[in-house]
């Protein structure tokens, strides 16, 4: 009988990693962590279940491909371009600081200098995949120090790359000389460049033509192709399988079809880096764990507060809010996945002794497991850190808003918040804008926007505004979290304010209108208006039909949107809302049926049931018009009728003649 340990070691990694990752799902506690611990129970220090690991090292390496593949096609650098100053300056500062201060502890306890970078490399890195599914389920991706946090991831994965290429280097017999290194990259560059514009050239056309045949089976093949084609050109040409891949999702990222092209590769990807971090976990000792249980916490804990405040620092310099530069530290303590590529080619490359190998392994696994806890807390000790600092109230200054009254704060000035300060300019309201931006505010500044540097959830910012005598705050920010305690503290200091919010989910409206928001717009049920009026556009619906229908479903609060019950009196006011006669305007052009004709001629009301009312004509109102009228080109007719009625004369108005 044929025997196939490959196929019985896959069998045995997803029957145990399902029901561990399952529950890692539901204490909310990150895949990641869940693979690493299937790892370690299946592995030969554990139950024994696989112990022949080359076949699934083989695996894993196909998954760290794919891992660093999917990075290049999200590597866009025409984003990059947009957000250079985050990303180069709060990432670099961050990755430079991380590892100049693990080189100085790691050299001073006596290791050598090779070591002590590249201890500072598997540091510097946090977790992309953990960070990124927890700000989207948060929805707080686009929040200041949701910003803040993927520039900095993203600038961390760009510099997995020279880490990759510099590990061979550092595990060499002592020359790492400044001209080694130098040399190195600059091979590692020439080789990139070559390739990457030899596909740059050809890829694109091939890629078309994929397109072109409309088959999901052959795109994915020839994705496959080039990611695993590229990676064996640069492996052979002395560089790593990794780095091959990273060119190829980098050629790909500036296509139109890249977003399709993560899609079909995900599934593969996610099945193979799983099996990589099984892999990784394989190779973790329990005896090690048990045996050095107090000193490897306690070493966990020391990376975490580590991190913290060196990304604390990092993040200052570019933002001058103390507790969103906070939030963003709290939320990148954790150790990355890709250090533990960097952490098995340096244990391979005998950078790295197993002894502190199994100290990395642990502390990254516990560090990955407190970062949803790290996450989770972030917010609410932000609060507590900006409240220790603030000015006691009867230390408050007056600000911007001293000389303002019943005028409009504005909270962020995104879309939404622009909007609504250009109409309050030309209908002369006051304002004044609060944000943390500082680009933002350059740019209001020089538009002539009334703009003051704050965060909205503070106390001493709101006063500066004064918010004690202003008549309505809107909440135009899309960072959720600041939006609920910005609504309350603004309740607490200004009873009679008006709040408008907006939201993105109309789930989330009742919730804000109990901390004391006055009305509450959700971002997803304004986009369903705008599509379902559309629609009803094209069959002709009358236009003020279509705005009693968004007027029904916002009455209540959205709560029609929401599955919540409307009392039986205003289904009743909603039913008589809705006989109401309809009315419908109408234009008349020069290809119009109705042009040079009079009323009589046309003879709507016998053709279509619909009868015009009035004709607008030159600013001029003619109500219950003569029959003999003729009607002219530009002229705004006023129809009245039923729904069919109205459709009826709209379809002979509009025939051409």
């Amino acid at each position: 009988m044929n025997d196939f340990p490959l196929l019985r070691d896959l069998i045995i990694i997803l029957a145990v990693a399902l029901p561990i990752t399952f529950a890692f799902h539901k204490m909310k506690l990150p895949a990641i962590a869940g693979y690493l611990v299937t790892g370690i129970v299946i592995g030969p220090y554990g139950i024994r279940l696989i112990f022949e690991m080359e076949a699934v090292k083989t695996l894993s390496e196909v998954g760290v491909a794919l891992l660093l593949f999917t990075v290049g096609l999200e590597f866009s650098l025409t984003r990059m371009t947009r957000n250079i100053k985050t990303i180069v300056g709060s990432g670099g500062i961050q990755v430079v600081l991380t590892i100049l201060g693990v080189l100085t502890i790691a050299y001073s306890a006596g290791y050598s200098l090779q070591q002590s970078f590249f201890f500072g490399f598997l540091i510097s890195l946090s977790s992309t995949a953990i960070v990124l599914k927890m700000y989207t389920d948060r929805g707080e991706i686009d929040s200041p120090h949701g910003k803040f946090s993927v520039g900095i991831l993203l600038f961390q994965d760009l510099c997995v790359v020279p880490m990759i290429l510099l590990i061979p280097v550092l595990a060499g017999a002592g020359d790492t000389s400044l001209k080694v290194i130098v040399l190195t990259l600059l091979k590692a560059v020439i080789a990139m460049s070559v390739i990457f514009f030899a596909s740059r050239l050809l890829v694109p056309t091939l890629l078309n033509q994929v397109v072109k045949l409309k088959s999901r089976e052959f795109l994915l093949l020839f994705v496959v192709l080039l990611c695993l084609g590229t990676a064996w050109l640069t492996q052979y040409f002395g560089l790593s399988l990794a780095m091959g891949a990273f060119i190829a999702g980098l050629i790909i990222s500036e296509s139109e079809y890249s977003s399709q092209v993560v899609v079909e590769i995900l599934p593969f990807r996610d099945f193979f880096s799983s099996i990589f971090f099984i892999s990784i976990g394989m190779l973790l000792k329990i005896y090690y764990l048990s045996d050095h249980l107090i000193y490897l916490m306690l070493l966990t804990t020391g990376i975490i507060i580590f991190k913290i405040v060196l990304t604390l620092v990092s993040v200052v310099l570019f933002q001058k809010s103390l507790r969103i530069a906070f939030i963003s530290a709290l939320r990148l303590a954790q150790i990355g996945e890709f250090s533990f590529l960097l952490a098995e080619a340096g244990l391979r490359l005998q950078l790295i002794g197993n002894d502190d190998f199994q100290n990395f392994l642990v502390s990254a696994i516990l560090s990955m497991i407190t970062a949803p806890l790290l996450i989770h807390v972030s917010y609410n000790l932000s609060l507590k850190l900006q409240s220790l600092f603030s000015v006691s109230k009867t230390g408050w200054g007056e600000g911007e808003g001293k000389e303002m009254n019943e005028h409009v704060i504005i909270a962020g000035y995104g879309l939404n918040g622009r909007s609504l300060t250009q109409v309050l300019k030309e209908t002369r309201i006051s304002y004044i804008v609060i944000e943390i931006n500082t680009e933002r505010i350059n740019a209001g500044k020089a538009a002539g926007v009334q703009m003051m540097y704050g965060d909205i959830t503070s106390k001493e910012i709101l006063h500066k505004a004064g918010i004690e005598r202003a008549k309505i705050i809107v909440f135009a920010i899309s960072d959720p979290l600041s939006i609920r305690s910005g609504i309350n503290i603004a309740r607490q200091m200004s009873p009679h304010i008006h709040i408008i919010a907006r939201t993105l989910y109309a789930s989330e409206v009742e919730d804000l209108m109990s901390l004391g928001a006055n009305q509450v717009i959700p971002m997803d049920f304004e986009t369903s208006v705008e599509i379902f009026s559309r629609v009803l556009k094209e069959y002709n619906i009358p236009g003020n039909l279509i705005n009693r229908y968004v007027d029904m479903i916002r009455m209540d609060g959205y709560g029609m949107l929401r599955g919540l019950s409307i009392s039986h009196e205003k289904l009743k006011d909603l039913y008589k809302y809705l006989l109401m006669t309809t009315t419908e305007n109408y234009l008349v052009t020069g290809d119009s049926t109705a042009k040079e004709k009079s009323l009589k001629e046309l003879d709507l009301r016998h053709k279509t049931g619909a009868v015009i009312i009035a004709i607008v004509r030159k600013g001029e109102v003619k109500v219950n018009p003569d029959p003999d009228l003729q009607i002219e080109t530009g002229d705004l007719l006023i129809l009245l009728g039923s729904h069919a009625q109205l459709n009826r004369a709209l379809n002979l108005l509009s025939a051409k003649i």
